[in-house]
């Protein structure tokens, strides 16, 4: 008798586990789907949006217009565009307007830094970057809008001192600087060392967010 309870005992406790793994398999098939859901109407792996036109193939970049008074930016925004059309292969750039079949400006709207961390003293420990552009895709003939977004703003952080700096951090190995560099700077050479870098992460990661957005016409 004792045998067979103990059995039984197993038994039952097999059957929780089996319901629980099923529970948990549920649940998890629900939030894949759930999280899928949320990333917006006509999210797609690769390729472009069902809403892309499918006659654009050739896209001609005007230099960007700059309405801030951080002199450079726009022709670095604009490099960048170019470098990430390039690279995504999705669309061919091309150095002539007649060869294109759409037009990409934008103007860079806004740039700012401003500090957001300061210790005991009121010394600055951490910047925020911020970098507002408008872009938009014209067909050339006839000439029509066909994609624009305004206003989209991008941030970035970058350490203001030595001292904030946490030289063995997964971000901070993957920048160009090493541990050294940190002790042989002053705080105002390491900050303005960190804004040039921050700087760069920031227009390579905001033209990277608009060329999504462009070929899936959110």
């Amino acid at each position: 008798m004792k045998v067979r309870a103990k059995g039984n005992r197993q038994e039952a406790v097999g059957k929780i586990r089996d319901s629980k793994f099923e529970i948990r398999n549920f649940f998890s098939v629900v939030g894949l789907v759930l999280l899928l859901a949320s990333m917006g109407c006509g999210y797609q792996f690769a390729g472009k949006g069902e809403r892309f036109p499918k006659d654009v193939h050739a896209v001609f970049v005007e230099p960007f217009v700059n309405r801030t008074r951080e002199v450079g930016l726009e022709g670095e925004v604009t490099v960048a565009l170019k470098s990430e059309l390039h690279q995504k292969g999705q669309l061919r750039v091309v150095d002539r307007l007649e060869d294109a079949d759409a037009v990409l400006s934008g103007v860079v709207r806004g740039f700012d830094s401003r500090v957001v961390g300061v210790n005991r003293h009121d010394e600055a420990l951490e910047y925020e970057m911020t970098l507002v552009l408008d872009m938009s895709l014209r067909r050339r003939s006839p000439d029509e809008l066909l994609w624009r977004t305004q206003g989209a703003r991008f941030l970035d952080l970058y350490s203001g001192s030595r001292g904030a700096v946490v030289t063995t951090s997964s971000d901070f190995r993957s920048r160009t600087l090493n541990p050294a560099d940190v002790r042989q700077f002053t705080d105002i050479q390491l900050t303005e060392t960190l804004k040039q870098e921050a700087r760069g992460r920031l227009v390579a990661g905001a033209v990277h967010e608009l060329h999504a957005r462009l070929l899936e016409m959110f």
